[in-house]
């Protein structure tokens, strides 16, 4: 087992927004002071604005101006996982990872996070909030209930042991992102990262999920019916895909 020293690893973190005037700066300030203080200083983060029409950019670039740690990505087109892909194929560090603005997942998740990755067991280390141990607060039922029905589907039209595929808390070695990508990852939506997963397990890359403390937002933007509808048709997608995968 090779450790790492946190000194000399380069880390950095994207935030994908939309139109998040109203909480970006105090948010990405609250996240990049506890990294700082509590995990490693050698670190970045992305925010990688697809497509906002409101002060997000602006806001995006003068936090960007005045605090080195953070980058700011414009794009032009909606899409998590446009966002995702373009902020980790154009980055240099040697660990990227991925969560949600709103901070849903405690962020003294990071140190766990970190740790696993330091000690170069795992390549990649995913959020679960059904895992046994994990403490899931303010979920609604309709949304706990698609949750486990879409992990389910997950797990049995693809093969693949994996608990929850959605959860906006990921991390990974970036070589094994950009490898995981060139198999095929074309999805700009919210099943980008799910996909990289389950390509993952299919290559029999080391993956660890970890139970997690999720605080849900009431004022998600979601669209579960349309949510849904994408997922499935992913989902039917890369079951035929799984036919002729071939591990790299």
């Amino acid at each position: 087992m090779v450790e790492h020293s946190f000194e000399k690893i380069i880390w950095e973190i994207t935030i994908p927004v939309l139109n998040e005037e109203k909480t970006l700066e105090n948010n990405v300030l609250s996240s990049l002071e506890y990294i700082k203080n509590e995990v490693t200083a050698n670190i970045s983060i992305v925010i990688a604005d697809n497509g906002s029409s409101d002060m997000t950019e602006k806001i995006g670039m003068q936090l960007s101006k005045t605090h080195h740690e953070i980058k700011y990505l414009k794009l032009s087109k909606k899409g998590v996982g446009l966002a995702l892909r373009t902020s980790w194929l154009q980055s240099d560090a040697d660990f990227v990872g991925y969560m949600d603005l709103d901070l849903a997942t405690d962020l003294s998740h990071l140190k766990e996070v970190f740790k696993l990755l330091k000690m170069d067991t795992y390549q990649i280390i995913n959020g679960s909030r059904l895992l046994k141990g994990s403490e899931v607060k303010n979920r609604n039922f309709v949304r706990e209930i698609t949750s486990r029905c879409f992990n389910r589907l997950v797990r049995l039209m693809l093969d693949v042991k994996l608990t929850d595929g959605m959860c906006g808390f990921k991390f990974f070695k970036r070589s094994t992102v950009v490898q995981l990508i060139d198999t095929g990852i074309v999805t700009e939506g919210w099943f980008f990262s799910t996909e990289l997963l389950v390509k993952a397990i299919w290559s029999e890359i080391a993956l660890k999920e970890i139970p997690i403390k999720w605080t849900d937002n009431k004022h998600s933007k979601v669209d579960i019916p349309r949510l849904s509808k994408q997922y499935l048709k992913e989902l039917f997608r890369l079951k035929k895909e799984k036919k002729r995968f071939k591990k790299y």
